[in-house]
C-alpha cells in the first residue's frame, strides 16, 4: 500500500508542477478542496501544511491529493507560505476521507479534528513566565512586616516551589485570580523571565521486566506480542473478568511495538480511569507516557501534538480525540474498556472511536486490541463471526475471587422517610466499617436531588433552555441543568406561588446519599466521587492516594468510579438504584446497565479479602439482575443478541438518526415535513418519524428526529446522501446525521 501511495503522491507532485496549481483542503465544514496558485519558487507535496487566503483572511490548510479543478488561472489566489511542520501522512489523509464518507460529514470538518492545535504548526515561540525574585523571597519570609495579603502569600509560596509559569497558570496553582499576580509584579516581588523550551521525558524502556504473569496471562500476552511483531492488520478482543490483569497483558503488546520502533496509542474512556493506569505504566516502563485529554493546557497540547507528529512520542494515552493525532509510525492501538459509551462522540462529527480505531488499523496495516470485562454485543458478534480473535482471561489474578452478588428486593423493604439505604445494605456497611475495610456506594446521579418542586402549588423547576428538570446541587446552593449548563440559585420563595419554605427535594443524588451515610455513620470518612466534585487529573490523583492510604472509609459516587480502580481494602459495593438505566426506550439499555453494574461490582474484593455486592432493585426478576446474581455474562449476551436479531436491530441491522433543530419550532417542523415528503422508499429501508426527540428542546433549540433502519447489506450512507442532497435547508435549521447512534435523547 505504501509503495502505491508513494507513487500516487509523486504523480500528484508532477501534476502540481505542470499546471502551477494545487488542491488544498481547509479545516472547515466544506465538501471538497479549493484550488490555489502555486508560486514559482515554492515546491509542495500532498500533506504539506500551507497558509492560504480565504476571503479577507488567511487560514491554514493541507495540500491534498485531489487533482486540481479547471478554475481559470486568473481567478486563482496564490499560496502565501508553506509551514515548516511535518506533513500530514498519506495514511492519516485516507483515514480522514474514510471517516468523512462513513459519517456523511464534510471532509474539512474531519480534518479540523486532526488539526486541533494549529499553533503546533508554527515555529516554537519564546515564552515567558512569572518567577519569584529576591525581593519576593524576602517579603514572603516576613509577610506581616511587608503587609502581604493571604492571596499574595499563596502566590509567592506557589512561585517558590514551581518553575516560571504564565500568570493564569500561577494564579490557578495558588487558587487566586490573575490580577493578584499582576499586583505582585507592580510591587516588584515577581518578575517576567524567559521559559526554556519543554524537553521531552525519557522514552519508555520496553526491556524492563513486567509483573509476573499467570499461565493464562502469559499465553495471552505472547499472542498479542506476536501479532505486533508479525505486523499486518488484526483485531483481538482481550476478554477478561474484572481484576484479571488485562492491563499487564496488553503492556506486552506495547513493549513489542516499541521494540519494533513503532508508536503505540492507548485510548481510555475517562481521565479518572487513567490515574492508576499511569502508575502501572510507569512501574512497567520506567516513565510516564504522553497524555492527551481536555485538561491539558494549550502549551501542553501544542508541545504534545508536535512531538507526536515528529515521532518523538513513543506511547500516548488519551481520550477518543487522540485517534486523530498525526502519528507517523503508529504500530498499535489499544482500546481499554472498549464497551464504554463515552467513546461515541455525540456532537459535531459523530463517530465511535472504537470502530474508527479499527478502521485506522486496517488502513495502516497494524494490530488493534480491544480490552474489556464486559465487551459490547457488536464486538462479541464480530468475534463469533471470525472477524476478531478472542483471548480469554477467566480468573482474577492472584488470590482474588469474584465477589458474591446479592439482590435486595426493594418491594419488600420498609425504608424510613427520606432514607434510601435498605436495612440489609446498612448492616453490611456497618460490618465492613467495623472490620476496618472500605465500601463503595454507587448511584449514577450527580447532585443532591433530580427534581425540586413546591409542596404548596406543585411547581417543578425546569431548565428554560431544555426539556429537563433542574438538578439541585446543595453543596453549591445551585439548581443546574446537566444538558446545557444553565444554573440558578435555589430561591427562598416559590417563583410560581410565592410561598416560602415549601420547596422539596425529590429523590436522591450522590450528595443526598452522602448526607444519609454521614448521619448513619458519623465516624466514617466519606468522599463523593462525581465529575463536578473532582475537577481534573490532579484532584483524582489526590483522591486515589487518599483511598489507597485508607484516608477514606466510604466512597459515594457515579460511574466515574465504576471501572479501572484497584483498592485492596474495598470489599463492599452497594448499588443504590440498580434499575436506573433500564428505562427510556434505548435499545442498548439492558446491555449498558449490565456492563455498568458488572464493572461496579468488580471493584469489590480485588485482593485476598473477599468481596460482596448488594443491588437495590424493584425488578429482581429482570434478566440483567438475574445475570448479575448468577455471574453469567455469556448467557445474558446470548439472550440480548437473540432479541435484537429477531427485530434486525444493530448489530444485525443498520441504524442512523437524523436530527433537525432550530430556535423556531414551526420552522423546524416545516423542514421536517419536507424531509418526510422525500423520504426514501426502498427495499430493506424503513424511515421512522419525524417525531419530537425525547429531549425535545436542547440549549433552546427545538429538535425533531428521524430514525432510518436498514438491512445489513444496504449502503446507508448513500441512501441518506441521496435523500438529503436535494432539500434546501434554511440557515436557521441544522441537520445532524448520526450513523450508528448510541444516544436516543
Amino acid at each position: 500500500m505504501s509503495e502505491r501511495r508513494a507513487s500516487s503522491a509523486s504523480t500528484s507532485e508532477r501534476v502540481m508542477a505542470a499546471v502551477h496549481r494545487v488542491s488544498v483542503l481547509l479545516p472547515l465544514p466544506l465538501a471538497g478542496t479549493y484550488d490555489y496558485q502555486l508560486p514559482d519558487d515554492m515546491t509542495l507535496a500532498p500533506g504539506d501544511f500551507v497558509v492560504v487566503p480565504l476571503g479577507a483572511r488567511e487560514i491554514i490548510g493541507v495540500v491534498w491529493d485531489t487533482p486540481p479543478g479547471d478554475v481559470a488561472a486568473e481567478k486563482l489566489k496564490p499560496i502565501v507560505e508553506r509551514l515548516d511542520a511535518p506533513p500530514l501522512g498519506a495514511e492519516l489523509r485516507r483515514f480522514i476521507e474514510w471517516v468523512a464518507q462513513y459519517t456523511v460529514t464534510p471532509t474539512g470538518a474531519v480534518l479540523r479534528m486532526a488539526m486541533s492545535v494549529t499553533e503546533a504548526l508554527e515555529p516554537p515561540r519564546l515564552s515567558f513566565g512569572w518567577a519569584i525574585n529576591a525581593a519576593g523571597r524576602a517579603a514572603l519570609a516576613d509577610a506581616e512586616a511587608h503587609g502581604l495579603t493571604a492571596m499574595r502569600r499563596r502566590v509567592l509560596a506557589a512561585a517558590t516551589d514551581a518553575p516560571p509559569l504564565p500568570a493564569k497558570e500561577l494564579a490557578r496553582l495558588a487558587g487566586v485570580g490573575a490580577g493578584v499576580v499582576q499586583g505582585l509584579e507592580r510591587l516588584g516581588l515577581v518578575e517576567k523571565v524567559p521559559v526554556a523550551p519543554r524537553v521531552d521525558g525519557k522514552p519508555p524502556d520496553w526491556r524492563r521486566d513486567g509483573l509476573a504473569l499467570s499461565r493464562e496471562q502469559a499465553v495471552a500476552a505472547r499472542a498479542l506480542a506476536d501479532a505486533v511483531a508479525k505486523g499486518g492488520f488484526s483485531v483481538t478482543l482481550l476478554d477478561g473478568v474484572t481484576g484479571s490483569g488485562k492491563t499487564e497483558v496488553y503492556f506486552q503488546a506495547i513493549a513489542a511495538a516499541l521494540a519494533a520502533g513503532r508508536q503505540a496509542l492507548v485510548l481510555l474512556p475517562e481521565i479518572a480511569l487513567g490515574v492508576q493506569w499511569l502508575q502501572r505504566f510507569e512501574r512497567r516502563f520506567g516513565t510516564r507516557p504522553a497524555e492527551w485529554h481536555s485538561d491539558l493546557t494549550q502549551a501542553e497540547r501544542r508541545h504534545t501534538w508536535r512531538a507526536v507528529a515528529e515521532g518523538r512520542v513513543s506511547v500516548l494515552v488519551g481520550a477518543r480525540s487522540a485517534l486523530f493525532l498525526p502519528f507517523p509510525k503508529l504500530g498499535l492501538i489499544v482500546i481499554d474498556e472498549e464497551h464504554d459509551p463515552s467513546y461515541k462522540q455525540e456532537e459535531g462529527v459523530t463517530y465511535h472511536a472504537r470502530d474508527m480505531a479499527v478502521v485506522r488499523g486496517s488502513l495502516a496495516k497494524f494490530p488493534v486490541v480491544l480490552a474489556s470485562a464486559t465487551p459490547s454485543l457488536e464486538t462479541v458478534v464480530n468475534g463469533e463471526q471470525g472477524r476478531y480473535r478472542r483471548l480469554h482471561l477467566p480468573e482474577r489474578h492472584g488470590l482474588a475471587q469474584v465477589p458474591q452478588t446479592r439482590v435486595i428486593d426493594m418491594r419488600r423493604e420498609k425504608l424510613e422517610r427520606q432514607r434510601f439505604l435498605a436495612p440489609p445494605l446498612c448492616a453490611a456497611l456497618a460490618a465492613t466499617l467495623a472490620a476496618g475495610e472500605q465500601a463503595m456506594l454507587f448511584l449514577n446521579r450527580r447532585g443532591y436531588a433530580p427534581l425540586t418542586l413546591c409542596r404548596h402549588c406543585g411547581h417543578r423547576f425546569q431548565c428554560p433552555q431544555c426539556t429537563a428538570w433542574l438538578i439541585e446541587h446543595r453543596f453549591q446552593r445551585q439548581l443546574q441543568c446537566h444538558h446545557c449548563g444553565h444554573q440558578e440559585t435555589v430561591p427562598q420563595f416559590c417563583p410560581a406561588c410565592g410561598e416560602s419554605e415549601t420547596l422539596a427535594a425529590c429523590g436522591p443524588g450522590v450528595e443526598r446519599l452522602a448526607e444519609e451515610v454521614a448521619q448513619r455513620f458519623p465516624e466514617a470518612r466519606l468522599a463523593v466521587v462525581a465529575s463536578d466534585t473532582l475537577t481534573g487529573p490532579r484532584a483524582v490523583a489526590e483522591l486515589v492516594r487518599s483511598v489507597e492510604g485508607h484516608g477514606v472509609d466510604v466512597l459515594i459516587g457515579t460511574q466515574m468510579m465504576a471501572k479501572g480502580h484497584h483498592f485492596p481494602l474495598l470489599t463492599l459495593v452497594g448499588v443504590v438504584d440498580a434499575d436506573l438505566g433500564l428505562t427510556g426506550g434505548d435499545l442498548r439499555a439492558a446491555e449498558r446497565t449490565f456492563q455498568l453494574l458488572h464493572q461496579v461490582a468488580g471493584r469489590a474484593g480485588r485482593e485476598e479479602r473477599p468481596g460482596q455486592v448488594y443491588l437495590q432493585t424493584y425488578m429482581p426478576e429482570h434478566p440483567v439482575m438475574q445475570a448479575l446474581i448468577a455471574n453469567d455474562r455469556d448467557r445474558f449476551l446470548a439472550s440480548e443478541a437473540e432479541e435484537r436479531r429477531s427485530h434486525s436491530w444493530p448489530p444485525f441491522g443498520r441504524l442512523a438518526a437524523l436530527v433537525l433543530s432550530g430556535l423556531d419550532d414551526d420552522g423546524v417542523d416545516f423542514v421536517a415535513r419536507a424531509f418526510s415528503r422525500s423520504a426514501p422508499h426502498l427495499r430493506g429501508v424503513e424511515v421512522l418519524g419525524p417525531a419530537p426527540a425525547p429531549l425535545a428542546v436542547l440549549r433552546g433549540r427545538h429538535r425533531r428526529r428521524f430514525l432510518v433502519k436498514a438491512e445489513r447489506g444496504v449502503n446507508l450512507q448513500a441512501v441518506i446522501s441521496a435523500w438529503v442532497a436535494p432539500i434546501k435547508m434554511p440557515s436557521s435549521v441544522r441537520l445532524q446525521i448520526d450513523i450508528d447512534p448510541y444516544s436516543f435523547l
